[in-house]
Order: C-alpha cells, then sequence, then structure tokens
C-alpha cells in the first residue's frame, strides 16, 4: 500500500505540474483529492492491513493528502498572477507616490514675518513682554489711571483687581524704557486681548508696537519711519496722511491714513468713499509716562506708534472679515 501511495503522488504531481487552465486543475483535485477520488479509494483499503501497519499507513496517506493540497494551492497562485501579469507579492516601483499635503504660512503670520523685517531693516531692535500683565504696566504707566475715560476705549479681560490679559503690546515699550536707559529703538509685536467679536473685531488679536526714545527725536522722525514702512509693505505708489487725534499716552497724537488699496484713492465701498483707510495710531511720548519710567521730559523726547496686524493683512489681501483667520478654513487657508 505504500508503494501505491508514492506511484498515486508521482502521478499527481506530474499531471498537476502539465496542467494549463483553472478547470483542468479543478477536475485533477476531484480525481486525487475528492471524496471519490483515488487517496479515498486506497485509504478505503487500510481494513486489510495489520493494525501494526495500520498507523504507519495512515501517517503517509496524511502526509500525502497535505503534500497534494499545497501543490493545487501553489498552482492556483502561481495562475492567478500569471492571469494578472504580477509576480508574487508585487511592488510596482514606477507607480507614483502619495502626495503629502505641505502647511501654508499662515496670512497673518506672513503679515508678521513682513512687519518685523522692515523694521529690523530700520534698525530696531525686538522686545516681548507678559501677555498676562498688570494693570499698572497696561493704563497707569501709560497715563491712564484708574476711572480715565480713555479705559473705555478698551474693554479688558481682568483676571483679579489688579491682574489682566493685555489690552495692547504698549506695557512693553514702559517695561523696556524701565530696564534700559536711552537710545532705544524697539518695536513689541504679540498678541493682545479685548472681548470684542465681530467682521473687524477678534477677541485675541495681533498687535506690533513701536518706540524710539531719544535726545532730538522729533514728529518728523515718526513721519519718516512710518513713510517707510507704508511704502515697504504696500508699495511706494500708496500715499498716507496723517490725522490729529487723541491717545492718552502721546501727544501730540495722529491716526495715520493711507491710500485705499482697492480703489487706488478714487473712492469705493470699502473706504466709504473717502479714498483713505485708517491703519494705525501714533504720537509723541507724554511727558507723562517718561515721569513714570524715570526719564527726564526735559533731556528725552519719543515717538510710538502702534498698528493691527489682522488690519494689516486684511488690507493686504483684501479681506473683509477678520474672523476668517481664525476659523481654520482650509478653502481660505490654501489661497496664501
Amino acid at each position: 500500500m505504500l508503494d501505491r501511495l508514492k506511484a498515486l503522488e508521482a502521478s499527481a504531481l506530474s499531471q498537476i505540474k502539465d496542467a494549463t487552465d483553472l478547470q483542468s486543475i479543478e477536475s485533477l483535485r476531484v480525481q486525487y483529492l475528492g471524496r471519490k477520488g483515488k487517496l479515498t479509494a486506497i485509504l478505503r483499503d487500510m481494513g486489510s492491513l495489520s493494525a501494526e501497519e495500520r498507523p504507519k499507513i495512515g501517517k503517509h496517506a496524511n502526509e500525502l493528502k497535505n503534500r497534494l493540497e499545497k501543490a493545487f494551492d501553489d498552482y492556483l497562485a502561481g495562475l492567478s498572477n500569471r492571469a494578472s501579469g504580477q509576480k508574487p507579492n508585487p511592488i510596482d516601483y514606477t507607480l507614483p507616490g502619495r502626495r503629502g499635503y505641505a502647511g501654508k504660512v499662515h496670512p497673518v503670520t506672513r503679515i508678521y514675518r513682513q512687519i518685523v523685517d522692515i523694521f529690523l531693516g530700520m534698525g530696531f531692535d525686538l522686545a516681548e513682554g507678559p501677555e498676562v500683565e498688570l494693570d499698572y504696566y497696561n493704563f497707569e504707566a501709560l497715563n491712564m489711571p484708574r476711572h480715565h475715560p480713555a479705559r473705555d476705549m478698551q474693554d479688558t479681560f481682568y483676571i483679579d483687581d489688579e491682574m489682566l490679559l493685555r489690552t495692547h503690546t504698549s506695557p512693553v515699550q514702559v517695561r523696556t524704557m524701565e530696564s534700559r536707559r536711552p537710545p532705544i529703538k524697539v518695536i513689541a509685536p504679540g498678541k493682545a486681548y479685548r472681548p470684542d467679536y465681530d467682521v473687524t473685531h477678534s477677541p485675541m488679536f495681533h498687535q506690533v508696537e513701536g518706540l524710539m526714545v531719544g535726545t532730538d527725536i522729533s514728529m518728523a522722525d515718526l513721519k519718516g519711519v512710518l513713510s517707510v514702512f507704508v511704502h515697504a509693505m504696500f508699495g511706494s505708489e500708496i500715499g498716507l496722511r496723517f490725522r490729529p487725534s487723541f491717545f492718552p499716552f502721546t501727544e501730540p497724537s495722529a491716526e495715520v491714513d493711507i491710500m485705499c488699496v482697492i480703489c487706488k484713492g478714487t473712492g469705493c465701498r470699502v473706504c466709504s468713499h473717502t479714498g483713505w483707510l485708517e491703519i494705525l495710531g501714533s504720537g509723541m511720548v507724554d511727558p507723562a509716562v517718561f515721569s513714570m519710567v524715570g526719564y527726564d521730559p526735559e533731556e528725552y523726547t519719543g515717538f510710538a506708534f502702534g498698528m493691527g496686524i489682522e488690519r494689516i493683512a486684511m488690507l493686504k489681501y483684501g479681506i473683509d472679515d477678520i474672523r476668517l483667520f481664525f476659523e481654520n478654513d482650509l478653502r481660505f487657508l490654501n489661497q496664501f
């Protein structure tokens, strides 16, 4: 019987090797391993074997069955690969890879960097300060004592009676003057907080404040610095003008307008048909502020200015709703 099993294996492997299609290989499987196949017929004769021979022949028969099943499966796998024109476990190195999505620089960050680069190019240094600020630095040292009406201009997130989220980055100017003597030439970019939320206001926004202090600083210096900034940011063809205004920490004070970047001064809906757009506030540092930091106002003069980065970005890119900067809509951000 052992010889019959060996002969069956040799015959089966030979026929599997010569098979040409799926139909013929399935026919061979039934012929050799089916319920009425050749292997089953041999096993039915095991009853004539002695008790000592049965386990030995049974073991060989099971091993033969496993080998034949593997031979059939291997042939079917090879037949499938040949039909699809692929090799086993194919990797096509010529296919393009999955494209990754590169991040974009946020428009506010883009304008932030441009502003900083412009002022660094004019010799200004960077200064930083805490976002959680003391009332003293945010208001009192800037000539806004308690109950001063100018505090109403800046709604405030108070943490307690003495601590708050800074409403502007001007406190950095005070801290800078306390820590060093003139000459001073710094900008203070950073976050500020006010409880406003509409198309032109956000509870958190970004500002850049500037400060220059020396012995012969005049309004002409302020106008020269801001003119260079406006032309570098918006183009040399954009005009600007200074309008008298009021800020408690500067005197005289002025707001700066630029020619409307949409209509180029001819008048449109964006500029309310005036041809001008307001972009920042500025002025000569009030002597009262110098007194708070220990500077002699008879010896030193200086100017300060401040602008909202989102405001500049809205004008630069023609955006009419500040909330778009913070809603993380990829359709908006991918434009930059």
